[in-house]
């Protein structure tokens, strides 16, 4: 029979704490039916006492039925839904632990993507989409290979079969570590294995058992790494003549399309060598620094280039230095993203703000066109002994705050603090080629900042960074610090 029980909810918005008293009704909409969706039976209502408006959700088939309703596009293969979760003997994760997913691929509409984390709605997406986008392309991979589909000279990326893929994606994470105020990402490292190692046999299983689908889907992804690889080639054509000779110790990559090349600039020739062995060759170039770049504070444009290393970085992402009113040509960018890689510590901090010093000074137009980013390599390991049928763990922590909750979480699984092994990292030079790969390069795990420029507009920008970076500015520096210095980390 029919329990009686449930909760209710009543609100009011209180205007002294919020910019309005009006609920935003569209979102509170969308995440009540969201709550249906994910509990496939449970019937959620929504009764608005003003306008007597009553809404009410129930979806017996789940997953698969809101994303019929909501599929813009005719699929090309039947949906493809599946789920796995943890069991209590389970190796690597805890029970109850995994996903449920449902996904669609169509040739045409605006792809629909949702993913939720223990019924929270990651609208920024996180690790938990790169696990499933990892599932579902080995699995695709694995077919193709199998079956030998694959024309000469075409490259599969995770892209070309994730770019028309829409999906309802709803991952079951113990400690869910969020990233933004809101939780809108996830990045909690372990998703990315825990989603796509129950992703990838269900679809492996699925496609061999519909070979004709399985063909069907082939057959999108290799479309669309064929139309991906064209569009690179066109540009290549028109930058042929006259290039300058990219610099000796520039490690290049492969490919030649923008929007996945990276360019990294390491500090140091031994973190160098690291990222040279831990990087994707596809699409990772590596530049490596001697020693702290040059103060460009007050270097006139015409002298930069006397600077050997300043003259490698233009070269190597293929952009002339500007100013901030000028319209530099883009066309020749090599690199969809150029990072800065330094070592966490504070020698590591200066070469950071040396060389965003250069590209705000020189290259303003690639930081405003978002082209700018800094990698953000951890400052600790943590050892996890293993207990029982739990392995031991390798965790990295950005800062203490991530220490602190890696400790934390141990201690709830009973593993003493004291039985943790710590180790920080004195720099990017010490960590190996696969931790480096794992923390600061691999898309899906590592933690990379867009450099914006913020709020304040450019010429409040350029004299806060004057008084930092000017040579006769030492008075203001030293008023700078007696006025913020409880706000600045000291590390001595």
């Amino acid at each position: 029979g029919d329990r009686k029980q449930g909760t209710t909810v009543r609100a009011w918005p209180d205007a002294k704490y919020f910019e309005s008293a009006v609920l935003p009704m569209a979102e509170l909409t969308h995440l009540l039916r969201s709550k249906a969706v994910l509990m496939p039976g449970v019937t959620v209502t929504l009764v608005n006492e003003k306008t007597k408006d009553v809404q009410t959700w129930l979806y017996k088939g789940g997953l698969r039925d809101y994303l019929q309703q909501t599929l813009n596009g005719e699929p090309v293969i039947p949906l493809f839904e599946g789920e796995g979760f943890a069991d209590s003997g389970h190796e690597s994760f805890a029970e109850g632990e995994g996903a449920a997913w449902c996904v669609a691929f169509t040739e045409d509409g605006q792809p629909v993507r949702e993913s939720y984390v223990n019924l929270i709605p990651t609208s920024a997406g996180g690790t938990h989409e790169s696990g499933l986008r990892d599932g579902l392309f080995q699995a695709v991979k694995g077919f193709i290979e199998l079956h030998a589909l694959l024309p000469k000279g075409v490259k599969l990326l995770p892209e070309d079969v994730f770019a028309r893929a829409s999906y309802v994606l709803s991952a079951k994470v113990l400690d869910p570590q969020f990233q933004g105020q809101i939780k809108e990402r996830l990045n909690s490292r372990d998703a990315v294995r825990l989603v796509g190692s129950f992703v990838r046999p269900t679809l492996e299983l699925w496609l061999n058992q519909h070979v004709d689908y399985g063909k069907k889907l082939a057959e999108l992804a290799i479309k669309a790494a064929q139309f991906r690889q064209k569009a690179g080639q066109k540009v290549e054509k028109r930058k042929g003549s006259g290039v300058a000779v990219l610099p000796g110790k520039l490690t290049d990559c492969e490919s030649k399309d923008l929007a996945h090349n990276e360019v990294f600039l390491v500090e140091g020739d031994s973190a160098g060598g690291s990222a040279k062995m831990g990087r994707d060759k596809e699409c990772q170039a590596v530049l490596p620094l001697r020693g702290k770049v040059l103060n460009t504070w007050e270097v006139e444009r015409d002298r930069l280039f006397a600077n050997n290393e300043i003259h490698d970085i233009s070269v190597a992402i293929g952009v002339d230095p500007h100013g901030p009113n000028d319209t530099p040509d883009l066309s020749g960018l090599r690199y969809g993203k150029v990072c800065i890689l330094s070592d966490a510590d504070v020698d590591g901090s200066h070469i950071q703000v040396l060389l965003l010093t250069l590209f705000f000074r020189h290259f303003p137009k690639l930081i405003e066109a978002g082209h700018v980013f800094v990698a953000r390599p951890p400052l600790f390991r943590v050892d996890v002994p293993a207990r029982g049928k739990k392995p031991a763990l390798k965790q990295y922590a950005l800062d203490d705050g991530e220490l602190h909750a890696i400790l934390d979480k141990a201690e709830k699984d009973g593993v003493a603090r004291d039985k943790c092994q710590i180790s920080r990292f004195k720099g990017l030079g010490e960590m190996n080629a696969e931790q480096l790969w794992d923390t600061t390069l691999n898309p899906d795990t590592r933690r990379l900042m867009p450099v914006v420029l913020g709020a304040i507009n450019f010429a409040d920008t350029e004299a806060l960074i004057t008084k930092l970076m000017g040579k006769g500015e030492a008075a203001s520096r030293r008023e700078l610090m007696e006025l913020h210095g409880d706000s600045v980390d000291v590390d001595i």
